[in-house]
């Protein structure tokens, strides 16, 4: 078990992660004159020189040949590629396109869809009480399209795209640095042919925006890798409860920006709809605490059990030595 010095790391670490992707939006905001496609773009080819460094300063290479000999799970990687960006583009477009409230929506819904995906996809059975949200969290979304007079589509898909990524990536069993380098790695050629395509064509914002837009579009790399960094120092130190209580800190950041820094309008009824989503990840959380804390005791009633029986046959062993 981690030690509080480790468990405090971890909670910093998680923190920072969760505020950064929060925080995002700020700065896709920054880049607003560029189109969203070439941000894309500038996100998947810088991302790979930053793996390569991490990877070089922890040496971890052992992994790329095994990875290499495995068609299925190069696969799986692909598809998480392709999943991947499909969401990042649609959260770039939504920032810049004033849809900041409803990106937020997508990522306090995704906990509720990943559950539906265990169900669907791998014939989990849930607690009456995961029961209970995801059918507050479907009434929800219902409530989302008479809100918005349609359906919440930018929410849905980053939602649906971002439980798939994680279904497959749950398929591969590559560490955070390991799957994200190899997903950069297959982002980064089609990435840049098309900066290429934009070069060639003089519609390149990297060229003709000037140095400052230059450095921003060549941050995006460290934008996405320095938040999966801090969270994967997280994951290893804090449990699983806990991690999944620090991912509402995003879209919560996301939604108050979209409030307060992008003005965007919140009339009652989608108040209403977020109320509800609220109360389902509200649901999902009790019941996530309810069911560690039983966990908990019974593993301690477990050892106690174990120990005392260990006691007893060492109290047998010890008469059976001392008898004439």
């Amino acid at each position: 078990m981690p030690s509080r010095t480790d468990q405090r790391a971890g909670l910093a670490y998680g923190i920072a992660a969760y505020t950064m992707w929060g925080l995002l939006p700020l700065y896709w905001h920054l880049l607003d004159a560029t189109a969203p496609a070439e941000i894309l773009a500038h996100r998947m080819l810088w991302s790979l020189p930053v793996a390569l460094v991490i990877l070089a300063a922890l040496r971890r290479w052992g992994w790329i040949r095994p990875l290499l000999r495995q068609p299925r799970r190069l696969g799986m990687v692909l598809v998480c590629a392709v999943v991947i960006s499909l969401n990042w583009f649609l959260y770039i477009w939504a920032v810049n396109a004033g849809h900041v409230l409803e990106a937020s929506l997508g990522y306090f819904i995704n906990p509720l869809v990943s559950i539906a995906f265990g169900v669907l996809v791998l014939r989990e059975r849930l607690r009456p009480l995961q029961w209970a949200a995801v059918g507050v969290g479907a009434a929800a979304v219902v409530v989302m399209t008479l809100a918005y007079g349609r359906i919440p589509w930018i929410a849905l898909g980053l939602a649906l795209s971002f439980a798939t990524y994680g279904l497959v990536k749950k398929g591969i069993k590559l560490d955070g640095i390991e799957g994200f380098s190899a997903e950069t790695t297959l982002q980064a050629l089609p990435a840049l042919g098309y900066l290429i395509y934009l070069g060639v064509r003089g519609e390149s914002a990297f060229v003709s925006g000037g140095a400052g837009q230059a450095l921003l579009l060549a941050g995006c790399g460290v934008a996405t890798a320095v938040p999966l960094i801090c969270f994967g120092a997280s994951a290893v130190r804090l449990p699983l409860t806990t991690v999944g209580m620090l991912q509402y800190l995003a879209p919560t950041f996301q939604f108050l920006l979209g409030l307060t820094v992008f003005g965007e309008r919140m009339p009652p009824e989608r108040w209403a709809g977020f109320a509800l989503v609220w109360a389902a990840l509200a649901v999902l959380t009790w019941d996530a605490l309810r069911t560690a804390r039983r966990g908990r005791a019974a593993l301690a009633a477990a050892g106690a059990r174990a120990g005392e029986a260990a006691a007893d046959a060492a109290a047998r062993a010890a008469r059976g030595r001392v008898r004439p």
